[in-house]
């Protein structure tokens, strides 16, 4: 069956830039009349399933869509057959989704041992699980260690000792340097080395007894370029030959996260649009290079994130209110206050937009709005540089909002309660665990 579709006037239209940039005195405008031109949700990111959950929702809450999780994940396995997958705990650390992702097969990349834990919960075995996050202490690494994980994340001499202390025999890949450019966020200063170094730092676990296992990547969070998986792969083959020139041998290649959402909009309103089957077309050549390269069989791993979830997440909000007022050019602006935002489920509303969707407003009069969150806070908000919306003018308080594509991050994220907002509650639906609980 098909599914729903939904009236395309119901889904917040971003505001058309061409005015962008005009300054001085502006009387008020009047609201603009919405058009048929406003761009649905496609299709794929609005399951039925998802959408009646938000639809019978009468409370605030995150609502994950685990049949839309399961079938990203076997559509990821297809484009990548043999390519195993590890889970990045920290865009979803829910358990009901983690433990969908274990029955179907993944595994996990945890980045310290409170993940580890959750984890092993899963029932998912401690081979299945890496210490991906290259900062650790002693005690994290001991303790992962206890809980019998024997793959870690290192990048730098340092670390490789206290590996080679608290957790001897283990092994260890080395996570390369990249520049993050064409991603969202970069990831590149942070986390791992040169090349040069590379080879420094799994020479000298070698020594130390440990096992120089493979090498990593990641080219940055919501990655919108495939040229960025072609420097990472021309960095790959590079170290690995200069290794077989060390007689260091890696049987596995980190090939990390990176790989983006499609339901989300960038900062100015706009769709973004990976070309995510030639990221997949770059990644296959790619693995077919460096086995060549390789001085004996590579496996390889992928570490997705918002990849998997955030599509198959959605919010069921609330407006706490629609208000107009004029700054001190005079100008008019409209503010959409909703009863969530970046501190309890919308973390990432600063450098992205979540598409949002009115359910009991189907047309009328809208305006351009900017959106933020309920708390006493200016970072609360969308980017207030020609980020408006397109809303109903008829939207009242305690008018549901439907936020879309907000899984990855959307829990991880919440504060404890930021100026006494509480993190919202979730639910699942599909899947074998129907049950929610507290995000």
């Amino acid at each position: 069956m098909r599914p729903q579709t939904t009236d395309v006037r119901q889904i917040a239209e971003p505001r058309r830039t061409a005015d962008h940039g005009r300054t001085g005195h502006r009387a008020p405008t009047a609201p603009a009349i919405v058009h048929a031109s406003i761009a649905p949700i496609p299709d794929q990111h609005v399951r039925p399933a998802l959408r009646a959950a938000l639809a019978a929702a009468i409370e605030d809450t995150i609502i994950y869509d685990l049949d839309g999780i399961g079938r990203q994940y076997a559509a990821l396995c297809a484009e990548l057959p043999g390519v195993a997958v590890r889970f990045a705990m920290k865009a979803c650390p829910v358990d009901e989704v983690l433990g969908h992702l274990a029955r179907l097969g993944s595994g996990f990349d945890a980045a310290s041992p409170q993940e580890i834990a959750q984890a092993l919960r899963t029932g998912v075995a401690p081979g299945l699980i890496h210490y991906g996050n290259t900062v650790k202490s002693d005690r994290n690494i001991a303790e992962a260690y206890r809980l019998g994980v024997r793959d870690f994340a290192t990048d730098c001499l340092e670390d490789v000792g206290a590996i080679a202390e608290h957790a001897p025999g283990s092994r260890v890949f080395c996570r390369l340097a990249t520049t993050g450019e064409g991603a969202l966020w970069g990831l590149s200063r942070k986390f791992g080395c040169s090349p040069e170094d590379a080879l420094r730092v799994l020479g000298a676990a070698r020594s130390a007894g440990l096992v120089p296992s493979g090498l990593s990547v990641h080219v940055g969070s919501q990655q919108m370029t495939a040229g960025a998986w072609v420097a990472a792969i021309d960095s790959l083959a590079a170290v690995l030959e200069a290794l077989s020139r060390r007689g260091i041998t890696p049987d596995r290649i980190n090939l990390g996260g990176g790989l983006p959402a499609l339901g989300v909009l960038d900062r100015h309103g706009r769709p973004l649009e990976p070309p995510l089957e030639k990221m997949f077309l770059v990644i296959r050549e790619g693995m077919e290079r460096l086995r060549a390269v390789n001085a004996a069989p590579l496996d390889f791993l992928l570490e997705p994130g918002r990849h998997l979830v955030a599509d198959h997440g959605a919010i069921r909000a609330h407006v706490a209110r629609l208000s107009s007022r004029h700054r001190l050019d005079g100008t008019r602006e409209d503010w959409l206050y909703l009863s969530c935002g970046k501190f309890n489920g919308l973390y990432e509303m600063d450098q992205l937009q979540y598409r949002l969707e009115f359910p009991t407003h189907s047309g009328g009069q809208f305006v351009d709005a900017m959106v933020a969150g309920p708390t006493c806070d200016s970072d609360d908000a969308y980017a207030q540089e020609d980020g408006l919306v397109r809303v109903p003018r008829a939207i009242t308080s305690g008018d549901p909002v439907w936020v879309h594509s907000c899984g990855a991050y959307a829990a991880a994220y919440a504060t404890r309660g930021f100026n006494g907002f509480a993190p919202l509650p979730y639910t699942c639906v599909g899947g074998p665990a129907l049950d929610g609980g507290d995000a």
